[in-house]
C-alpha cells in the first residue's frame, strides 16, 4: 500500500527545475517499481538503496547546478513524497526480518496470500468482536466466545457438550432393523 501511495504521489510532481537533468517522474516510477520488484523477492538491502537513491532524487528536486535550491510549483508535492518515502525506509528498517521473501513462496509452491486466513479470523469473531458494536467484551469473555465459535465451525461442539451433558442429544444410532431391510 505505501508503494501505492508513492507511485500517486509521483504522478503528480511537477517536472524537475532543470529540464535537462536526468531526473524525471519517469524515472522516479522505474525506481519505485523496481522498490516493488526488491520487496517481492525479499531482496530488503537493495530496495533501501533505491530508495535512498529517490530521496536523494527528492531532495535535489528544485536544485539548479550549484545545488542552491529555489522554490518553484510543486514544493508541498515533493516534500509530501519525502516524507513518504523516509517513513517507508523506517518502515523498511524496523520490519526487515519480518518481510516475506513472495517470489521465493510462489516458485515453491507456497501460498502468498492472507486471504484465508482473513476469512477465517471473519468467521470466528463476526461482527460481535468489531470496535464499534455495543456489546463489550472482557478478555476472558472474547477468548471464552472464540472457542465456542472454533468447535461450532469445526462440528466439535456436539461431542464437548455431551462430555459435559451426557444426556444432551443422544448419538443417533442406525435403527438395526431398517439396515436388514
Amino acid at each position: 500500500m505505501r508503494l501505492t501511495v508513492l507511485r500517486q504521489c509521483t504522478r503528480g510532481l511537477p517536472s524537475p527545475r532543470l529540464p535537462d537533468t536526468i531526473t524525471s517522474v519517469e524515472a522516479l516510477e522505474r525506481d519505485l517499481e523496481s522498490v516493488k520488484h526488491y520487496l517481492w523477492h525479499g531482496n530488503i538491502d537493495r530496495a533501501r538503496e533505491r530508495l535512498e537513491l529517490v530521496e536523494d532524487v527528492l531532495d535535489g528536486w528544485f536544485c539548479d547546478e550549484e545545488g542552491e535550491e529555489h522554490l518553484g510549483p510543486g514544493k508541498k508535492e515533493v516534500r509530501r513524497m519525502l516524507k513518504y518515502v523516509r517513513d517507508l525506509r523506517t518502515y523498511l528498517r524496523h520490519n526487515a526480518g519480518s518481510i516475506v521473501n513472495y517470489g521465493e513462496r510462489y516458485r515453491n509452491g507456497e501460498r502468498i496470500s492472507t486471504s484465508f486466513v482473513e476469512s477465517t479470523v471473519n468467521q470466528v469473531v463476526s461482527k460481535r468482536m468489531v470496535k464499534k458494536q455495543q456489546m463489550q467484551w472482557t478478555p476472558e469473555g472474547a477468548h471464552l466466545l472464540l472457542q465456542v465459535r472454533i468447535q461450532v465451525l469445526n462440528q466439535d461442539w456436539v461431542d464437548t457438550f455431551r462430555s459435559w451433558y451426557p444426556k444432551f442429544r443422544p448419538p443417533q444410532t442406525p435403527d438395526p432393523v431398517s439396515l436388514v431391510a
